[in-house]
């Protein structure tokens, strides 16, 4: 996973060194507290005592102090560290979209991806620091005991490699299960979008009931799938407890034949259960441990991918207005297939084109071609009589703008929501654009105008608005070409029409490639191109 995360050694060095001082000091606050409890019991003079009751006050300062260091050390460490992953496999993702991201919705791949993400750099965290800390503290508690009692050291030593050994296969137990129940937790979300996105649908041909079954079933799965989880942890969590029993009682065997006084005999019997404490947390650092191994290669997985786009043009373009053709084209989304094709198409400036057919037959991938995300599998696409492929990507993408079915709508205000198209636009331009867009009593009825925060804990936003806000960012955009992707496909009839005579209104002089199934804006096109009879199954 070095692409995706930032090695930091010292910084986890340092961070498991506070961690194992705050374990170490837990250690020595449980032993003094049992030595000076049974010295007390003994009644000598209150001066012998001085020395452990300050220590137990300094230990139980010391370990609080100590953690938070050690919080604050491996928690900065660690967001900086996810920054810059998330930073690296954002800019890697631009080329693999949209072709490469499967057939799952972008939310669902984004927001899968930053969970990878979080977990494979949290485990710095949850793991190296842990560990680290855990040799310190052992370390520590070993030679402590070594000192008074050879043979105590040699427990503590035993002890700390049996619960290694079974860390060890709690591991392994939980790497085992990472691949179902990623799958599972797969299929309860894809069954889940499935029925909340398409009820109505799913009414009309009579299917909920099955769709509910597989839902089920999919519960089921993924509930097989976290009890298999749990043995590994369950089985680091009871080994540790069960053999600090045994050291336990091994200490306590040490204790009463060594000759040694009473208080330290009481010191070598809580010596396990203060240790203890900090080997319990292995049972989590496993899991956490198996999961940024599944995560980091789910990520590399999808990072490793070819583009489907070859970038290799470095042409410039001279015209604003630009005249895109395509001669012959075929295209599609796996390298063994073809989605669409052979089509020709003749886009002068201002030309106004729908692209209809039914489901399946292409009308996206076209788009995509038209849109520079997908390359021809044959034939030419065109701009100004010069190969797509000859020219700068940059260059070209640039004089599109795309409105589709699913226009994200950002947790900010509802200015940046539309400089994201054009970050040099005044808010002029931007309140123009919203009037354009058909927003224009909306925006007035606005009370923080364009400071208004829109989505998550904002304004919320209708189907019908958010179509016109995304239409919105393609006038502030100011770019002459505008490829419409299903932009009423989730809207009523009278949302919808109205929509599509404000995308008429606002693309005026513009070319503009409209892909839909339904009727609203057919008729103020210059042409249809129906895909269905060329579509290549």
């Amino acid at each position: 996973m070095t692409a995706t995360t930032t090695a930091r050694s010292p910084a986890d060095l340092l961070s498991g060194v506070w961690g194992g001082l705050a374990l170490t000091s837990g250690v020595a606050l449980t032993a003094t507290s049992g030595w000076l409890i049974v010295r007390a019991s003994e009644r000598p003079v209150i001066l012998t005592l001085l020395t452990a009751i300050v220590a137990v006050r300094a230990f139980g300062m010391a370990r609080p102090f100590f953690r938070h260091l050690e919080r604050l050390r491996s928690h900065d460490t660690a967001l900086a560290d996810l920054a810059t992953a998330r930073t690296s496999v954002y800019a890697a993702l631009i080329p693999l979209t949209p072709a490469r991201l499967g057939r799952r919705s972008r939310s669902a791949v984004l927001t899968g991806v930053v969970d990878d993400l979080t977990d494979v750099v949290e485990a710095h965290v949850r793991v190296r620091v842990p560990v680290l800390s855990v040799i310190v503290a052992t370390t520590f508690t070993a030679l402590l005991t070594a000192a008074l009692v050879p043979a105590a050291g040699a427990v503590v030593v035993g002890w700390v490699l049996s619960v290694i050994v079974i860390a060890a296969v709690g591991l392994r137990l939980e790497r085992s299960s990472q691949p179902l129940l990623g799958a599972a937790r797969a299929e309860v979300s894809r069954v889940a979008e499935l029925v909340g996105r398409h009820t109505g649908e799913l009414r009309a041909i009579g299917a909920e009931g099955d769709v509910v079954r597989d839902l089920d079933r999919a519960q089921r799965d993924l509930g097989t799938a976290l009890r298999r989880q749990s043995r590994g942890r369950a089985l680091v969590s009871g080994g540790v407890l069960a053999l600090t029993g045994l050291a336990t009682l091994a200490m306590a065997s040490i204790a009463v034949g060594a000759d040694i006084s009473a208080g330290v005999a009481a010191l070598l019997v809580v010596v396990p259960a203060a240790l203890a404490d900090a080997l319990l947390p292995l049972a989590d650092a496993s899991r956490a441990r198996a999961r940024s191994e599944q995560s980091g290669s789910r990520v590399t997985a999808l990072l490793d991918q070819d583009p489907a786009l070859r970038a290799t043009g470095t042409g410039t373009l001279a015209t604003a207005a630009p005249h895109l053709r395509l001669e012959g084209v075929t295209a599609g989304w796996v390298d063994d297939r073809i989605d669409v094709g052979p089509v020709d198409l003749d886009l002068p400036p201002g030309r106004r084109l729908a692209i209809v057919g039914a489901n399946g037959s292409g009308k996206s991938t076209l788009l995509a071609v038209l849109a520079r995300a997908l390359d021809p599998r044959s034939g030419r696409y065109l701009v100004d009589g010069r190969d797509v492929r000859t020219l700068d990507l940059d260059a070209v993408r640039d004089l599109l703008a795309i409105v589709d079915d699913e226009p994200h709508i950002f947790a900010a205000d509802l200015r940046a929501n539309l400089a994201v198209a054009q970050p040099d636009a005044t808010d002029v331009d931007l309140v123009r654009a919203l009037r354009v867009a058909g927003l224009g009593d909306w925006f007035d009825a606005l009370p923080s105008g364009l400071e208004t925060r829109l989505g998550s804990g904002g304004r919320g936003v209708s189907g019908g608005e958010r179509a016109r806000l995304s239409l919105a960012r393609a006038v502030v955009s100011d770019r002459p070409v505008v490829l419409l992707d299903e932009p009423v496909a989730h809207l009523d009839h009278p949302t919808a029409a109205k929509v599509m005579r404000d995308v008429r209104e606002a693309t005026a002089g513009r070319t503009v490639v409209l892909v839909s199934h339904r009727p609203e804006g057919l008729d103020d096109v210059d042409d249809v191109l129906d895909l269905t009879p060329i579509h290549k199954d």
